[in-house]
């Protein structure tokens, strides 16, 4: 508490320029999203999953050069539960049909290594399905922004509501658009990412508007940049720590998780650093620049009641 007290950053002073930089990552993304786009994994684009298990670990190294030779580039290879199980998924390849792939894939793999290789499942994703699960995708996103409007209206206020959707719109276009800058794969983990990313910055942004509303009614001096700064300070020690020890689970996450995991955790990672900047900055500036006041926030007085009676304690 002594830590809160003695915190006066100005993060209002600064909300032009961090409004600036934030236009700047997010017509960065836009652009790259519309010019580059989006490098969809297997489930979105479609190909085809193969599991196989070997009599003795396996190299990865030595399947994945086994596959190269073979003529099939770019393949995903893991581990599956143990180091004799593995997993491979592998994009369409031209002339192979999905009926053939698999056994081809077994043949090469067989003659590259001594060990018995046991095929145990094959899974066929079409690109019609992976189409469909892209636009599913999508539109989850877009319903859990307006689903967050219509809450945080009721909670607070429409300019609150405003700011919290675009300050989440603002955290996923700028972690989509960094996979597409960078070309990183984009599966169903990532989306879940996401999604997860929404809910998480708006917990930060409704902890933020919570403070903002407390102090709105209790301080009677100061405009409502001054509250906001001091609510922002008030709340700054609770929101950093919690991206602290998320970002510590989550950087674990990354290095241990393997290799299947790499993209939700690396979604999650950007978003949770962008989430934090955005529950600051964005949210609450938004809302102050559509113009909220104290008289926004402040509970209906009742005929006959003395000022200051319908406050909260």
């Amino acid at each position: 508490m002594q830590l809160n007290k003695a915190l006066n950053i100005d993060f209002m002073g600064k909300r032009n320029i961090a409004l600036a930089f934030s236009a700047v990552l997010m017509i960065a993304s836009i652009v790259s999203l519309f010019t580059r786009g989006l490098n969809f994994g297997l489930d979105f684009s479609g190909g085809t999953l193969i599991e196989l298990g070997y009599t003795q670990p396996v190299d990865l190294g030595e399947v994945r050069g086994a596959l190269e030779s073979g003529g099939f580039t770019g393949a995903l290879v893991q581990h599956f539960g143990t180091a004799q199980d593995i997993l491979v998924r592998i994009a369409p390849v031209a002339g192979v049909n999905d009926a053939d792939m698999s056994t081809r894939i077994v043949e090469v793999l067989q003659n590259a290594s001594k060990d018995k290789i046991d095929l145990r499942r094959v899974e066929f994703v079409g690109p019609q399905v992976g189409e469909e699960l892209a636009e599913d995708g999508g539109l989850a996103v877009l319903y859990a922004l307006i689903c967050i409007f219509v809450y945080v209206f009721f909670r607070f206020e429409w300019r609150f509501a405003a700011g919290a959707v675009l300050a989440l719109f603002h955290d996923v276009l700028i972690t989509l658009g960094i996979f597409s800058i960078l070309q990183l794969d984009v599966d169903l983990t990532v989306l879940a990412a996401c999604l997860a990313v929404i809910g998480y910055s708006l917990n930060d942004t409704i902890v933020v508007f919570d403070r903002i509303r407390e102090n709105f009614r209790k301080m009677r001096k100061g405009d409502s940049i001054e509250i906001a700064n001091s609510s922002l300070n008030q709340t700054l020690s609770r929101t950093l720590m919690t991206s602290f020890t998320t970002l510590l689970v989550l950087i674990a996450l990354f290095i241990v998780g393997g290799e299947i995991i790499h993209g939700f955790a690396t979604a999650l990672i950007i978003g949770i650093v962008v989430g934090t900047y955005s529950s600051i900055y964005v949210a609450s500036t938004v809302a102050f620049m559509l113009g909220v006041s104290k008289a926004d926030l402040m509970p209906v007085q009742k005929e006959g009641m003395a000022e200051g009676e319908g406050d909260l304690p």
